[in-house]
């Protein structure tokens, strides 16, 4: 489907998030990638349907849009999502590496539906054994040995 303006491009994320969410699928919000003018991926939430706490609007539009191109990175594409997204789609925004994301609600919109990620941003601040669910290091050592067989793997693909 071929659009026109950055507009347009809103609209179809946000049209996506009220259709999937009226559907039953998740919360409202949806996602779009795009790729010289054509959206590539369609993404929307889907936590609910799927019991995959990970299934939010923007990964799911950023994993198809990766299937679609055959690439883990998507440097020449934009993606318009219905909310500033989360910190775990931040995440997967900067590892997927947009060249930029264009966003409707914000944070303190959805925070006010119910959607607050507030205490996530705060538990990063926080020492690891300080933190709601306690990070406790094991078997360091021994986890060392995957690291070490990828520094010698001669033929990685980095990224």
């Amino acid at each position: 489907m071929i659009m026109r303006s950055e507009e347009d491009f809103m609209c179809e994320a946000i049209r996506l998030s009220i259709e999937k969410m009226e559907a039953g699928f998740g919360g409202p919000f949806g996602a779009v990638v795009v790729r010289n003018g054509e959206i590539i991926a369609y993404g929307y939430n889907n936590v609910t349907s799927s019991n995959d706490p990970t299934a939010h609007a923007e990964v799911d539009a950023i994993r198809k849009a990766c299937q679609a191109l055959g690439t883990y990175q998507l440097n020449d594409c934009e993606l318009y999502t219905s909310c500033e997204p989360c910190p775990m789609c931040l995440g997967a925004i900067y590892w997927a590496r947009p060249r930029k994301v264009y966003y409707g609600n914000t944070k303190a919109d959805a925070a006010a539906i119910g959607f607050d990620d507030q205490f996530i941003y705060e538990e990063l601040n926080k020492e690891l054994p300080n933190r709601q669910i306690p990070m406790v290091q094991l078997l360091h050592e021994e986890a060392l040995e995957s690291f070490k067989a990828w520094q010698q793997k001669t033929d990685r693909q980095e990224y």
